[in-house]
């Protein structure tokens, strides 16, 4: 099985952006001019604001968040495997809780 193909199809469900072809980027040992540096570009998404926004909505239990980060800081938050795979697969069949 080529994991690769699994994550690609997995990707395109989720609808995360596929990454550029790698013939595209320079090759390792060769020199890049000056058009490679000014050719480089980044997306920010508006997660960030989003999770802001979210913060500061009095609905958000801060003791509760605060509990699990105690618990992942001392490595004691456990996530049975059968809940995660159960939310993935609720999630490629776009399944709202």
């Amino acid at each position: 099985m080529d994991i690769r193909n699994s994550l690609d199809s997995l990707k395109s469900l989720l609808g995360v952006a596929q990454p550029a072809p790698a013939s595209t980027q320079p090759k390792p040992g060769s020199a890049a001019g000056p058009s490679a540096l000014s050719s480089d570009s980044a997306t920010v998404s508006s997660a960030g604001s989003q999770v802001s926004l979210t913060a500061s909505d009095s609905e958000v239990r801060m003791d509760k968040v605060a509990s699990i980060q105690s618990a992942l800081a001392s490595g004691t938050y456990n996530v049975p495997a059968s809940a995660v795979a159960s939310k993935m697969v609720d999630a490629m069949l776009g399944v709202k809780a």
